[in-house]
């Protein structure tokens, strides 16, 4: 396997090409010929526009087959976007690129440098030079969005969608649950027996009704309608009204999960869906349930409370709506979700051949505390706004470890995604498998711009 530095390029072997990025991202693909432009708009593919000649994009999965790219074609640029608009890369993990055969080994591996307040990422292109296929690191950022690099690129795209014609089909929707594209047929849920049509009832509840029936024909305990959650997600629906986009975080800054616990709601774990296009809560719970993924909070035990807005946009007259899914925070839960990512990180080791850390209160306490910091003080990173280090938290907290390390990131909704993306990124991979570290701590806490925020803490003793 090759790992590449911005600029290096790698020969690829013949045959079916899978690109993979892991973590809270959005893959899109532009193909072009020798002189970088599209040759109409289905040269993009992106999640409304998942497939071209030679190209399918599956979730967060691209797949190339060069030889079938359509006449002409000679490059596909592959690009990079956060899975929640308008949230800047330098927020978000790492992001690691992996090209391999279909069905085989990886073959090269990019992590680019973290980009600042782009929120767009040039990543890589695959090229072709004679008869040879290439790949080539990028890492080339950008600040004016998905559309502003489909323009460079040629790709025509209108500024100002004109209102959708009735009957109303979903125009949009994004989430925590995944990017989501035009809705597959699903049996309505107004003809599903003994699911309520949601007369007499306000939008909001009307929607949780109907899920709450789903969840009853599941046998899945029904959801309780938190007015807090409510207020957040009519808020936030209004704002998303007003700008005419969908979006977890508002023009003046304010996110959806900062919405959510300023008003005193403390969750362990959240999702969301923002969604606009239908017009009534039977049309939004069958768009949802048309995507496994996307209807994957409709059945989840772990959803206890939720609050749905819904506000109507005063010029497009497009409604747009904000359904939050909620597990409230408990110490038991805590402590929960610490030996979940605890277990997956020994694991990770265990199957490397290294002997498993031992959770360490003092570790866990610093731990706690910085994920706890960057909530409260909005900020992510290794280095607190005043300055101090992780080997200053962990003394701090009473460590007297040797050597300290520290892995955070943020967004990712449960211990399995966290752990999959530091295991993705070469520098977190490395202190997860760093043979000289034998004891860990985990932070976890939740709220901010980007809902969530987790630190590991790795120490050394010497005692092993």
């Amino acid at each position: 396997m090759h790992e590449l530095v911005p600029g290096a390029n790698q020969a690829l072997p013949a045959g079916t090409l899978v690109i993979r990025v892991a973590g809270p991202f959005d893959v899109s693909a532009l193909i072009t010929d020798e002189g970088g432009k599209v040759a109409g708009d289905a040269d993009f593919v992106f999640f409304n526009q998942p497939s071209a000649p030679g190209a399918r994009l599956t979730g967060a999965m691209l797949t190339l087959q060069p030889q079938q790219l359509r006449p002409g074609a000679s490059r596909v640029t592959v690009v990079l976007s956060p899975a929640e608009p308008g949230t800047r890369l330098g927020t978000l993990p790492a992001a690691t690129l992996e090209v391999a055969l279909a069905a085989g080994p990886t073959l090269v591996r990019f992590t680019p440098p973290r980009p600042d307040r782009e929120t767009v990422l040039l990543l890589a292109e695959v090229y072709r030079r004679g008869a040879q296929w290439k790949v080539r690191a990028l890492g080339q950022g950008y600040a004016e969005g998905l559309a502003g690099v489909a323009r460079d690129f040629g790709v025509e795209v209108l500024d100002e969608a004109p209102p959708p014609a009735p009957p109303p089909v979903p125009a949009a929707a994004h989430g925590s649950v995944g990017p989501a594209g035009p809705p597959t047929p699903a049996a309505p849920a107004a003809g599903v027996p003994g699911v309520p049509s949601g007369v007499g009832q306000g939008p909001g509840e009307a929607v949780i009704a109907l899920v709450n029936a789903l969840r009853a024909r599941a046998g899945v305990r029904p959801v309780a309608v938190d007015p807090r959650l409510t207020g957040a997600a009519q808020a936030h629906a209004g704002a998303m009204a007003a700008q005419e986009r969908l979006g977890a975080q508002a023009p003046q800054g304010t996110s959806l999960f900062q919405r959510v616990t300023g008003t005193g709601y403390a969750y362990l774990s959240i999702a969301e869906h923002l969604v606009s296009g239908p017009r009534t809560p039977v049309e939004l719970v069958d768009y949802c349930r048309a995507d496994a993924l996307r209807g994957a909070p409709f059945g989840a035990v772990w959803v206890a409370h939720a609050g749905v807005g819904r506000a109507v946009g005063a010029t497009s007259g497009n409604v747009h709506w904000t359904a939050l899914w909620a597990e409230p925070f408990s110490a038991a839960g805590l402590a929960r979700t610490a030996v979940e990512v605890a277990e997956l990180t020994n694991a990770e080791r265990q199957a490397a051949g290294l002997r498993p850390l031992a959770v360490d209160p003092l570790l866990t306490r610093a731990a706690q505390a910085h994920s706890a910091d960057m909530v409260a003080r909005d900020f992510y990173a290794h280095t607190s706004p005043e300055g101090s280090e992780p080997w200053d938290r962990a003394a701090a907290a009473g460590c007297r470890h040797r050597g300290i390390g520290e892995n955070i990131a943020c967004g990712q909704r449960s211990p399995a995604d966290v752990v999959r993306g530091w295991m993705n990124s070469p520098g977190h991979r490395a202190n997860i498998l760093a043979p000289g570290f034998d004891e860990l701590g985990i932070g976890y806490a939740t709220g901010s711009l980007a809902g969530t925020y987790w630190t590991q803490l790795f120490g050394t003793t010497g005692r092993r």
